[in-house]
């Protein structure tokens, strides 16, 4: 969709022509209105694209993102198989800064004064806003006690950050000898991507198929069952790995010993394995619940979705993986994608004293490698109720694949590169 057709669509048209009122917010000092974007995820580089666009440049936005590229969770799964590389998965942030005037600042937000609407970063620099956005992804609580030891972290990975430890993960598969076990542990939904690590589970086996035939895949999952595609999964395994994986559902890892790479569950006896890759528990990212913004359950922050705007604090909104999801909405990149959309487009309203647009539409796409080559999707759209305050799914809309195919995998390599250019390019 064109920039204008986004704009009328999400009714900030009529919002850029008053920018100029905004001269002399609070924290501008005579200058446009100043926004912080913490993240440059999914959420928050495209929030970051489309406040610029929105506003025709009058918003000041400055990035804070520690990193100096984007690298995409999405399709990091098919590193872990070796069937691609992080230069693959990485984009540069480059165009958002030359194209579109956003300031990146390689840092990290240490605090937030809400009063005072100001972030500290670890550098000890202090950034004023006058509206906040976070996308802080999420992070992990500490209900594994054996992680907590020194160099534990470093030995059992979770790779479900794309970066170091997906590379990393690869290198130890590589190293385990022919007949050796990788075992996954699932968390407790909600978690980061639902269809993740069934299809991290296919990954590992398709990298096994063809470079450790006698070794094996062992799922050990937390949840009753296979949370999100199912049959298509169940599908995959029967065909392409009969054998190679092994799936055990109301496995809950509480511990681990990382010397011996044993996982130690709930409810089941121990199993040591040649690669433990433990996925633990999950919450907003730190900076979200350090600042009092997790209200649910100390996990997961509440917004109002027409603007995500925090329940909890004035002034600031949160996006992506880190919100209280609304009924079958997943935590997915693309959803994020579209929560970046839809609160730049709120925030620009927010900031000339207009009503942020009403009626919000999501899509979400969410495309699953099975083989090297071979996906399978499950798609949704979300819209808002006034009635409720929430997302609900626009009954009869989306869909599930009705088997995996080599065209799906064309569509999911041509999602990524148009979804990382609607965001960064």
């Amino acid at each position: 969709m064109k920039r204008r057709q986004f704009v009328q669509t999400l009714g900030a048209g009529s919002a850029v022509a008053g920018l100029g009122l905004l001269a002399g917010c609070a924290t501008g000092g005579g200058a446009g209105p100043k926004v912080v974007v913490v993240g440059g995820g999914y959420g928050g580089a495209t929030a970051a694209k489309y406040l610029r666009l929105f506003s025709e440049g009058r918003v000041d936005v400055t990035l804070v993102e520690p990193n100096a590229n984007f690298v995409s969770c999405p399709l990091s799964n098919l590193v872990v198989g070796g069937h691609k590389t992080l230069a693959d998965i990485t984009v540069s942030y480059d165009q958002l800064q030359r194209k579109h005037g956003v300031k990146l600042v390689r840092d990290t937000v240490e605090s937030i004064d809400a009063d005072k609407r100001t972030v500290k970063l670890a550098s000890g620099a202090t950034l004023p806003y006058d509206r906040l956005i976070l996308s802080p992804g999420v992070d992990f609580m500490p209900t594994i006690p054996g992680l907590a030891k020194p160099g534990a972290a470093d030995k059992i990975l979770h790779a479900w950050k794309a970066g170091p430890q997906t590379a990393a993960l690869h290198d130890q598969l590589k190293a385990l000898p022919d007949g050796g076990t990788y075992a996954l542990s699932i968390p407790l939904a909600p978690y980061r991507c639902p269809p993740g690590p069934y299809e991290r589970a296919c990954m590992v086996a398709s990298y096994f198929k063809v470079a450790k035939p006698k070794s094996k895949v062992i799922i050990f999952d937390a949840n009753d069952d296979i949370t999100s595609k199912k049959g298509l999964f169940l599908k995959a395994w029967d065909e392409h790995y009969k054998g190679l994986i092994e799936y055990r559902p109301k496995h809950k890892v509480v511990d681990v010993d990382a010397a011996t790479n044993t996982l130690k569950f709930e409810f089941n006896d121990d199993f040591k394995a040649g690669v433990a890759n433990v996925l633990p528990d999950m919450r907003a990212g730190a900076i979200a619940v350090k600042s009092g913004l997790a209200t649910a359950n100390a996990r997961w922050c509440e917004v109002d979705f027409l603007t995500f705007e925090s329940k909890a604090a004035k002034n600031i909104h949160v996006l992506g993986d880190a919100i209280q999801i609304a009924p079958a909405m997943p935590k997915s990149g693309h959803m994020a994608n579209q929560h970046g959309k839809t609160c730049a487009a709120a925030v620009v309203s927010l900031l000339m004293g207009q009503q942020p647009p009403q009626n919000p539409l999501y899509a979400n796409t969410c495309y699953s490698f099975v083989t090297a080559k071979d996906v399978v999707h499950v798609a949704s759209v979300h819209r808002y109720d006034a009635a409720q305050k929430t997302m609900l799914s626009v009954p009869g809309s989306g869909g599930l694949s009705s088997a995996a195919s080599e065209i799906e995998g064309a569509y999911a390599l041509g999602w990524a590169r148009n979804i990382w250019a609607d965001m960064l390019a």
